[in-house]
């Protein structure tokens, strides 16, 4: 393994610019890396990545030569982690077919050997798991050897509604109940150690497998109950329950070393021990507030906060070291530290910023040296990208909105240049620093990229979000609208050419621009969008019932008690107002928006003989995990773009 000396690292992260900006193939391939994990002795490394579609997992044998690896296919591979220095636990998302256009995306868990040999799956000696749609959530790994895997999943003998003593529940029975299973990671064999009601989502457990923190959401009233339970002790302690009205705590979970459970409440980050109920002040938190943990010792490492870029306040001075010593050596990057040896002598880092695809390294902290173990996009090392910078401004009522602006590589500062708005998804989501292939993409094809961070996003305290609470269609868009005007006011680009383009919500964000604001856009790219709000929640109750909380919080997010509002925020009512060309793309397995809803748009749109163009993308979700069709995306984009926005 090749080892650079840390004076050296800055050297060897700079790249030369080329005159002519990448091809779409290079932006559009799945990362080569998509995860790594160090195992706790610190003495390999295992890696999930590889050449476009076909993912690998390689583990490497540091300071030995041999890189054994398992081919895996056209498969989606999400995550791995250790489970003691013997077995890595490789996350497996796979398509289910329920019937016709039922589609589900399934999660399970693998365990591969340090030779790299899948030799088992979870839940081997089990009928239950069958029946879970989606994941498998990892709650924990023991420490010892050797160590099991705990995991949330249904119980046995859950098939029957007479199981459940509360029989009203609005109509919906699901007759089911979750508990933590522990796995043997060498056979996938498991047996249940905890098992909770209908009403228990999730556990945090210690590193004995104990649970220590359960969170339960009642089926009824949909409102969240945290209990804990101190070492040494059987019974559960409710200490807080959702009211009405008031400030909704977020779990971030158990510390071992303290014996007491972290979460957030109005902005402040709190500690609760569990031997005595004392709730402690920690931090005042701020924006995107988080925590970093040590595996190895089931503890907090630091704490996360950042409104343009994360800055960690490390509590564990040892880690905090480490990670300012490669701070220093990758200066301008955003360094975050993926893993470490439990005796913290090696390091996992990723590193990255909006100008730079992420790379990962292995830092060995006695020999001072820095290890690069690979590249997101190795086929964009040698490309020049746009400079990112964050800004503010302010809506029409006054809130503050913040915002990343790309300029294109190369650009003159004076230069008016044509804009596109790109709204990421969520909408209770946000963009973060770091490389944004889309959004670089569209820079270096010679445009401005603002991607505003609308009211409705996460990450800027629970006030900000909620403001976006009911105004889908309303204020959301006109706070993209005011960061437009603020753009042009500066004079940084021509307010006369302007397209939206954006994701899941973000593609809802361009069909609502063009239909509610039609004389703002001259063009509207939507990626996997809703056209209809009213249909949207009808295929929601379908899927996962009326009474599901998911649904009642959609209702209120969109402010369902309105119907006229519905069809006042939903473009596919608008068509006759759209002025502007629009481009559907939709994934064929999309569960999370179904295909539907752009063809729905498709169909309004070809009635009403306005231009268009529908791209259905073969065997692909919600998120565009498949290269061939990441590929195809951007280069329908491109074409789109360079007809309905030419940059020159």
């Amino acid at each position: 393994m090749k080892f650079l000396w840390l004076a050296a690292v800055a050297a060897c992260v700079l790249t030369p610019a080329h005159a002519a900006p990448p091809p779409a193939a290079a932006f559009g391939r799945v990362p080569a890396v998509v995860d790594a994990a160090i195992s706790p002795n610190g003495q390999r490394i295992a890696m999930l990545g590889g050449a476009s579609e076909q993912r690998v997992i390689s583990i490497a044998t540091i300071d030995q030569p041999g890189l054994p690896i398992l081919q895996l296919g056209e498969v989606e591979a999400t995550r791995l982690r250790w489970a003691g220095d013997e077995n890595v636990i490789a996350s497996i998302a796979f398509w289910h077919n329920a019937g016709p256009k039922q589609f589900y995306r399934i999660e399970r868990h693998v365990t591969v050997t340090p030779q790299a040999k899948a030799v088992a799956r979870f839940f081997e000696n089990a009928t239950t798991s069958q029946y879970l749609v989606g994941g498998q959530p990892i709650v924990g790994v023991t420490s010892g050897s050797p160590a099991r895997v705990l995991v949330n999943d249904l119980a046995e003998g859950m098939g029957s509604d007479s199981m459940n003593t509360r029989m009203k529940r609005k109509g919906v029975e699901n007759a089911s109940v979750r508990a933590i299973w522990s796995i043997d990671p060498a056979t996938g064999k498991g047996r249940i150690v905890e098992r909770g009601d209908y009403d228990t989502q999730s556990w945090d457990v210690d590193l004995s497998g104990e649970a220590r923190v359960r969170v339960d959401v009642d089926e009824l009233t949909h409102k969240a109950a945290f209990f804990a339970r101190a070492k040494g002790k059987s019974q559960w302690v409710q200490f807080w329950t959702q009211a009405s009205g008031g400030p909704e705590p977020h779990m971030l979970g158990y510390s071992e070393p303290e014996d007491a459970v972290y979460f957030e409440r109005e902005g402040k980050l709190l500690r609760r021990r569990l031997a005595d109920g004392v709730e402690e002040s920690v931090s005042d938190g701020g924006p995107s507030m988080g925590l970093i943990w040590d595996a190895h010792r089931n503890g907090v490492a630091g704490i996360s906060t950042g409104a343009e870029k994360a800055a960690v306040q490390w509590l564990d001075p040892e880690v905090g070291a480490a990670h300012g010593v490669l701070s220093r050596a990758f200066k301008g990057r955003q360094v975050r530290l993926a893993g470490w040896s439990a005796d913290r002598t090696r390091f996992m880092v990723r590193v990255s910023s909006p100008s730079a695809p992420g790379g990962w390294y292995l830092y060995d902290r006695a020999r001072k040296e820095v290890s690069p173990l690979g590249e997101e996009y190795p086929e964009l090392k040698d490309a020049t990208f746009g400079a990112t910078r964050w800004m503010t401004y302010k809506a029409r009522d006054g809130l503050e909105i913040p915002a990343y602006v790309t300029r294109p590589p190369g650009a003159a500062p004076t230069a008016r240049l044509p804009l596109i708005v790109l709204p990421h998804g969520g909408p209770a989501a946000r963009d973060d620093y770091d490389f944004d292939y889309l959004a670089q993409f569209l820079a270096t094809r010679g445009y401005v990229v603002m991607q505003p961070q609308f009211r409705g996003s996460a990450g800027f305290g629970d006030a900000f979000k909620e403001a976006g609470r009911g105004e889908w269609g309303g204020k959301v868009q006109t706070d993209l609208l005011d960061g437009v005007a603020s753009l042009a006011e500066a004079g940084e680009i021509d307010a006369t050419r302007v397209c939206i383009v954006g994701a899941s919500f973000g593609g809802y964000s361009a069909l609502a621009g063009a239909a509610l604001h039609p004389d703002a856009y001259r063009c509207a790219a939507s990626i996997a969008g809703i056209g209809d709000l009213g249909l949207f929640l009808s295929e929601e109750a379908r899927l996962y019932g009326r009474a599901s909380a998911g649904f009642e919080d959609l209702r209120s997010q969109l402010g369902a008690s309105d119907g006229d509002k519905i069809l006042a925020m939903s473009p596919a009512r608008h068509v006759a107002a759209i002025k502007a060309p629009i481009l559907l793309i939709h994934g064929d397995k999309d569960t999370v928006v179904l295909p539907s809803q752009s063809q729905l748009m498709a169909d309004r749109l070809k009635a009403a003989g306005k231009p268009h163009e529908l791209v259905i993308l073969a065997d692909e979700n919600h998120y565009l995990t498949r290269t061939a069709t990441r590929i195809q995306t951007l280069e329908a984009l491109e074409r789109f773009l360079a007809k309905n926005l030419p940059v020159n």
